[in-house]
């Protein structure tokens, strides 16, 4: 009898050593499971985390360079270049017969019944050629050459170093029958005080001028057609 009892207790012992046992090693189990889980998540968060980074990056700067992009390239308006004009000239002393060289060319063909004035400025510096030119094209006429309205440019006309500005001149109808009168020289006067200065008529002969068909257009950058047609 006490040799079955020692028998069972060894067993009994045996069993709760592996119990014991069998407990430790499932609860192992468990906590890698659980803990290779988290590290999973984690790095499913880490990485969900970057990609929304990545699409808030991508969105701003896209609607960043858009906007600043197409807001800044748009062409200015009538109103603005002219507004822009005025800033300028205001900027700009006024042209005087020191500032630039004045001189004429026949325009079109014979009969030449229009010569075109060319003001270069010579200055080395900005500029401002106010209204039109006061032309004088005979002594026994003392009285300025009309100025056409039309012709007037919708801004002031600043010139640039170097740049030139232009004027049409009508001197007559080129009618055989008109009292012309031979020009070889006349007076050009720059409006705001700019001075005086002596101009030589184009062609070996001079022109013929008329002085009760005379007009002259206003300063501008450029013939255009329509305004300077008179």
């Amino acid at each position: 009898m006490r040799t079955f009892r020692s028998r069972t207790t060894v067993l009994a012992a045996t069993g709760a050593a592996v119990f014991a046992l069998s407990l430790t090693a499932c609860g192992g189990g468990d906590t890698d499971t659980k803990s290779a889980g988290s590290s999973a998540t984690e790095r499913t968060v880490s990485v969900g985390h970057a990609k929304s980074n990545g699409s808030v990056n991508g969105s701003g700067k896209g609607s960043g360079n858009g906007s600043g992009n197409g807001s800044g390239k748009g062409e200015p308006s009538a109103e603005a270049t002219i507004a822009a004009g005025k800033r300028a000239a205001a900027a700009a002393p006024l042209c005087t017969t020191k500032d630039v060289r004045i001189s004429a060319a026949q325009h079109g063909g014979p009969p030449y019944t229009h010569i075109v004035l060319t003001a270069k400025n010579t200055s080395g510096h900005s500029c401002t050629m106010s209204g039109f030119p006061e032309i004088q094209f005979l002594e026994s006429h003392k009285q300025n050459v009309p100025a056409v309205a039309k012709s007037k440019p919708a801004a002031p006309v600043v010139l640039k170093a170097g740049a030139p500005a232009y004027a049409l001149v009508k001197v007559s109808d080129g009618g055989v029958d008109e009292n012309n009168e031979p020009v070889s020289a006349f007076s050009v006067t720059l409006q705001g005080g700019g001075g005086m200065a002596a101009v030589t008529a184009p062609g070996s002969g001079g022109i013929a001028v008329d002085p009760a068909k005379a007009l002259t257009g206003f300063w501008t950058y450029e013939l255009r057609n329509g305004a300077d047609d008179f």
